[in-house]
C-alpha cells in the first residue's frame, strides 16, 4: 500500500502501463524488489510533501542491495566506521563519493583530502550512521527517490524495464505539475530522461552522476545539498 495520498495517480500511473507489463509484474516472481516494495518511495513521503524528485536509473542488481528507493543500498548498514567510511560505503563507488561531498558541505572535509584518515578524524557525534537515517533525511527535504525503473531481473533487460515504465513516469510527472517539485538528474542519464519524459515543465538540477571523483567538489550538488544537512541527526 502507498501513502494514500499517492493513491488516485498511482492507479493512473499503473493502468497506463501496458497489459502485457502489468501482467508480468502482477505474476512472474523472478524481477525484484517484489511486487510488495517496488512502490516503496511513495509509501513514506505524502504527496502533497514532494519538493524534489530525484531520478535514479534502475535497481541495485542484488537482492540484498533493493529497497524501493533510488540511491538507497539496503546492504550498507553503517555508514561510517572508526577508520572513516564504512568498508560497504567505501565500496559503493557512487554512495562513497556522496557521503564525502556532504562532509565536504558541511566543511567537515576539504576537498583535496577526503581520504579515509581524514575521515576518521572527523567528529561523527552528531552524524547519522545508519542508510535508512539518510533516506528519512532525504525525505524530511522532500526529496522522492525513484528509480525510472521500478523492478530488475538482468542487466540485458534494464533498457527494456525503463522503457516499459515510461508512460507510468509520464502519467505520474504529469500528474505533479501543480505541486512542481524540481528534478534532480545524474549525468548521461538525465539526457535520456530529458528525451523521453515531459521534463519541461519542471525545473531540472543536472548534476555529474556521483560515481566520478569529480562529483565531491561539484560546486552545483555542494549547493543543493548544502541546505538539506542529509548527515545530521
Amino acid at each position: 500500500m502507498s501513502e494514500h495520498s499517492w493513491d488516485t495517480l498511482l492507479t493512473e500511473s499503473y493502468t497506463s502501463l501496458s497489459s502485457d507489463y502489468r501482467q508480468f509484474l502482477e505474476e512472474n516472481k523472478k524481477y525484484f524488489p517484489s511486487k510488495a516494495y517496488y512502490l516503496n518511495a511513495f509509501k513514506t513521503l505524502a504527496r502533497q510533501d514532494v519538493k524534489y524528485i530525484l531520478f535514479g536509473q534502475d535497481p541495485y542488481p542484488r537482492l540484498e542491495s533493493v529497497s524501493g528507493y533510488a540511491f538507497i543500498d539496503a546492504k550498507v548498514k553503517a555508514l561510517f566506521s572508526p577508520t572513516g567510511l564504512s568498508k560497504e560505503v567505501n565500496k559503493a563507488s557512487s554512495l562513497r563519493n556522496f557521503i564525502k561531498m556532504l562532509l565536504i558541505a558541511r566543511k567537515d572535509l576539504i576537498s583535496t583530502n577526503s581520504s579515509q584518515e581524514a575521515i576518521s578524524h572527523i567528529d561523527k557525534s552528531t552524524l547519522i550512521d545508519s542508510i535508512h537515517d539518510l533516506r528519512e533525511n532525504f525525505e524530511k527535504n522532500g526529496v522522492l527517490l525513484l528509480n525510472t525503473a521500478l523492478v530488475f531481473t538482468d542487466k540485458q533487460s534494464s533498457n527494456s524495464h525503463t522503457k516499459e515504465w515510461r508512460p507510468f513516469m509520464r502519467t505520474l510527472l504529469k500528474g505533479l505539475e501543480k505541486e512542481n517539485p524540481k528534478l534532480i538528474l545524474f549525468g548521461n542519464h538525465a539526457k535520456a530522461l530529458k528525451k523521453h519524459l515531459p521534463l519541461t515543465k519542471f525545473q531540472t538540477i543536472e548534476l555529474e552522476h556521483p560515481y566520478n571523483h569529480t562529483f565531491i567538489e561539484n560546486k552545483r550538488a555542494l549547493k543543493l545539498f548544502e541546505g538539506m544537512k542529509l548527515l545530521d541527526i
